[in-house]
């Protein structure tokens, strides 16, 4: 039997790449996301791919598919009960993975700027990854493998003067995610958590900039879906990034805050 995720954020980048990627390689995928124009397209695409015949003997793509969607706005109170009617949609899950997320660079601090980030990165991510951790935890008799994944950021283990709600929210996801991983061995619930911290991708958050080491979503999407399947509990991609966030984790407070790092 296939295995069945839901994508939450699956209309654009990284979300996007991964619901596809899933797909190609067995899984059931429903998506979410607040585009449904979007959302529509992709479910046609995979459609499509199948009527093509591309890969009919593969077994891999003869179980999986991108086979329903739900349009969600994590930042609305009903988010919730429209994440477990795309549950119902798609009949269970063994992976909840959460690519929802907005943020700014905000050297002038335009207070709806951060509002608007702390809404959907602290508020919506709270709400969504909270609802798929509940459904896990009382249905963990018939799923005894169950993962939440979520993307975060390199920018959550450091304060950056440049983005100061996108990077804050990204630690309150790392630490929250690092809580949520404790209290399952707490309540021995078989759920595990993975916490993926990606650098600059490229994508509509920061497109048309000229952050240096850009990455390409699908190249992010494979690292992605390799942590998951081999149950990695935290994950920075790529190799470039993970020297990069153990060399300035070094650099003590006094002196990072003296750093005119403005972008």
């Amino acid at each position: 039997m296939a295995k069945k995720a839901i994508v939450m954020g699956a209309t654009s980048g990284i979300g996007m790449e991964v619901a596809k990627l899933l797909a190609a390689k067995g899984w059931q995928v429903g998506i979410a996301g607040r585009r449904i124009e979007r959302l529509q397209a992709l479910i046609t695409e995979g459609k499509t791919t199948l009527q093509k015949g591309i890969s009919p003997d593969s077994k891999e793509t003869s179980l999986g598919g991108i086979t329903c969607y739900q349009q969600i706005d994590v930042t609305s109170p009903d988010a919730p009960t429209q994440l477990l009617e795309l549950i119902d949609k798609l009949g269970g899950i063994d992976l909840y993975f959460h690519s929802s997320g907005i943020g700014w660079q905000n050297n002038t601090l335009e207070i709806e700027k951060e509002l608007k980030t702390l809404e959907t990165n602290g508020l919506g991510f709270t709400r969504m990854v909270d609802t798929a951790f509940n459904w896990f935890a009382t249905h963990h008799h018939c799923n005894p493998k169950a993962r939440i994944a979520c993307i975060t950021s390199i920018a959550g283990t450091k304060g950056l003067g440049a983005a100061p709600a996108y990077s804050a929210t990204k630690r309150f996801q790392n630490h929250y995610l690092e809580c949520l991983s404790q209290q399952t061995r707490m309540r021995h619930l078989p759920i595990t958590i993975t916490d993926i911290r990606p650098g600059f991708v490229k994508t509509d958050l920061i497109a048309g900039s000229s952050y240096p080491l850009q990455l390409k979503p699908e190249d992010v999407a494979k690292h992605i879906v390799n942590a998951i399947e081999n149950g990695k509990e935290v994950k920075v991609i790529d190799w470039r990034y993970d020297i990069l966030v153990f060399l300035w984790r070094l650099i003590p407070r006094w002196l990072w805050t003296r750093l005119r790092i403005t972008t």
